[in-house]
């Protein structure tokens, strides 16, 4: 059981984009293998003074995961006694405490075990590159009345391989950091030395259909001027709603295939099937439906570019078939047997997190590579709040151009639009500024004619459930994980026999492997000894079923 768990552990450990995120699942397996319940990971914190009277707490901590929910605002304490973990933090060596509440006090035992018997193992996290520094406490707890009580020895072994594996993941994650970040520094101090050498003054350069002139959008179009001129392929990168279509145009009217075609493709808005057919083309007859010949539009965007939007959103499969003709310029199209060159450059765009759909085997590392060649970030409207005025304006001479209307925005309005984060970025912006002058009551809107004066703006109340983050997608999209926020736990509390507990978040509490012997049998027996049909019922995972029936030595049957 040990070993399963191991390599159970293990597994996850080497797929994980961010080994602190998957700890709470680590220490679930814990205790579905090995009975070690209520996990914790603790991280050492910066030191600290509320106050120039108070000293610095000793040894701060954080708690990083846990498999348990922990309501908003429970001190660290209240989950790792802060006996133990000084103490860890100290000696660096692994504590076994068989009775907690003797060795420590009663207020050393954390108010959710109290009142039963409790032995508790704990090993240090160290730091890789400085051996003797404890960085970290992974603990876990038994019940005297576990059946596997008394077997300390082995759940030290245990703990003390998964801190290892623990520090290891941290330490590359680590490297990588440390080595983008050197790459970024070098970059910077060689673009600032050449531009000192020539005496270079900024310049903020323009390009037709783009407004604003804030310092971001300014250096994004000095790069689309600088890789327009090439044939590499160029990866738009922003969140929803920031133009990345706009700037695809731009960086096809600043090239030397200005004078071809410009084709576009909404990668997210057809099916494989049909997509396949789109870029590629098809031969008459080649499925039903198919009457004539259909060129693609790869061969379309012959001596042009081709704009791939929402690249991220196709399927691993098509991924194979897209990644020849970006690197060999051939393809057959659907039905046909002859191969067809064409010379046509690739500009992709994507609102989703690439790096990480990669690292999660959704994304095919070589297809990134090929497309990812000039990656360009485009700003969210936030952060360039000089434009927002500009832009208002621009959308405002459209509506009255297209309505055949005389509508302007008193200056409150205008004010009040430049505070706003928009969330949604160019697109909403566009929207507030033609709904605003459709519902005004006279030729000026005022300011409190706007929806966020009136209590029906959905994107503020989105913005301030989403605590900064932008909720309509993108590179910024949720919460960044740091040792002190944790997801959702996925060990249960006590079960109950009535209807389902419900979480904060609104999803139904989910059981774990550690359901009762007599429950997972009649799931299996319900389900005709079916895995994944009794995982259903359990509201379980397969995975979690397999774990559980090996806990509990229960014999599959087969039918």
């Amino acid at each position: 059981m040990a070993l399963d768990a191991i390599y159970a552990i293990a597994k996850t450990f080497a797929t994980a984009p961010d080994p602190i995120e998957v700890v709470p699942e680590i220490l679930n397996v814990l205790s579905s293998f090995l009975d070690l319940k209520h996990g914790v990971l603790a991280l050492l914190s910066e030191r600290r003074s509320d106050s120039a009277n108070r000293p610095k707490e000793t040894n701060p901590y954080v708690i990083a995961a846990t498999t348990f929910s922990m309501p908003v605002g429970t001190e660290p304490s209240e989950v790792l006694p802060t006996k133990v973990a000084r103490l860890m933090f100290k000696s660096g060596v692994p504590l076994v405490s068989f009775d907690l509440e003797e060795e420590f006090g009663a207020d050393a035992v954390p108010p959710r075990l109290r009142g039963m018997g409790q032995t508790m193992i704990a090993v240090p996290l160290r730091d890789p590159d400085q051996s003797h520094f404890v960085l970290g406490v992974l603990a876990a707890f038994r019940s005297h009345d576990s059946p596997r009580a008394g077997q300390s020895d082995l759940d030290v072994r245990v703990l003390t391989m998964v801190a290892s594996l623990l520090e290891q993941a941290l330490r590359f994650r680590r490297l990588i950091a440390r080595d983008r970040e050197r790459a970024q520094a070098d970059t910077r101090r060689l673009l600032q030395s050449i531009s000192e050498q020539r005496g270079d003054k900024p310049v903020h350069v323009k390009v037709e259909g783009i407004v604003g002139d804030s310092p971001a959008i300014a250096d994004v179009i000095a790069q689309v001027k600088r890789v327009a001129a090439t044939r590499t392929p160029v990866l738009l990168r922003g969140e929803s709603g920031t133009g990345k279509e706009l700037f695809a145009r731009a960086v096809h009217s600043q090239s030397n295939r200005s004078k071809g075609p410009f084709v576009r493709v909404n990668c997210a808005a057809l099916s494989e099937t049909l997509l396949e057919s789109e870029l590629f083309g098809h031969e008459k007859g080649a499925f039903t439906g198919a009457n004539t010949l259909k060129k693609g539009r790869f061969e379309l965007a012959d001596g042009g570019t081709l704009f791939l939007d929402e690249i991220g959103e196709i399927s691993p499969t098509f991924q194979t078939k897209l990644l020849r003709v970006l690197q060999e310029g051939e393809f057959e199209r659907v039905g046909g047997t002859k191969t067809i060159k064409v010379d046509t450059r690739i500009v992709a765009a994507t609102n989703r997190d690439l790096e990480d759909a990669v690292a999660r085997g959704l994304f095919r590392a070589d297809l990134y590579f090929r497309i990812c060649v000039v990656p360009i970030v485009l700003p969210p409207l936030r952060e360039r709040p000089s434009d927002i005025r500009p832009l208002a304006q621009l959308f405002l001479d459209r509506f009255n151009k297209t309505n055949g209307t005389e509508v302007r925005f008193a200056p409150n309005a205008f004010e009040t639009i430049c505070k706003c984060k928009f969330p949604g970025n160019v697109r909403e912006l566009e929207n507030c500024v033609n709904r605003a002058a459709a519902l005004s009551n006279g030729a000026v809107v005022l300011g409190r004619e706007l929806a966020c004066n009136q209590g029906s703006c959905l994107s503020a109340e989105l913005w301030r459930l989403q605590e900064g983050a932008s909720p309509i997608g993108g590179l910024s999209v949720g919460s960044v994980l740091t040792p002190s926020v944790r997801r959702r736990p996925i060990e249960d509390e006590p079960e109950i026999e009535e209807e389902p507990e419900r979480e904060t978040s609104g999803l139904v509490r989910k059981k774990t492997a550690n359901t009762e012997r007599d429950e997972l049998i009649a799931a299996m027996e319900e389900a005709g000894w079916v895995k994944a049909k009794a995982a259903r019922l359990l509201g379980m995972t397969p995975r979690q079923i397999a774990y559980a029936l090996q806990k509990y030595d229960v014999e599959v049957r087969k039918i």
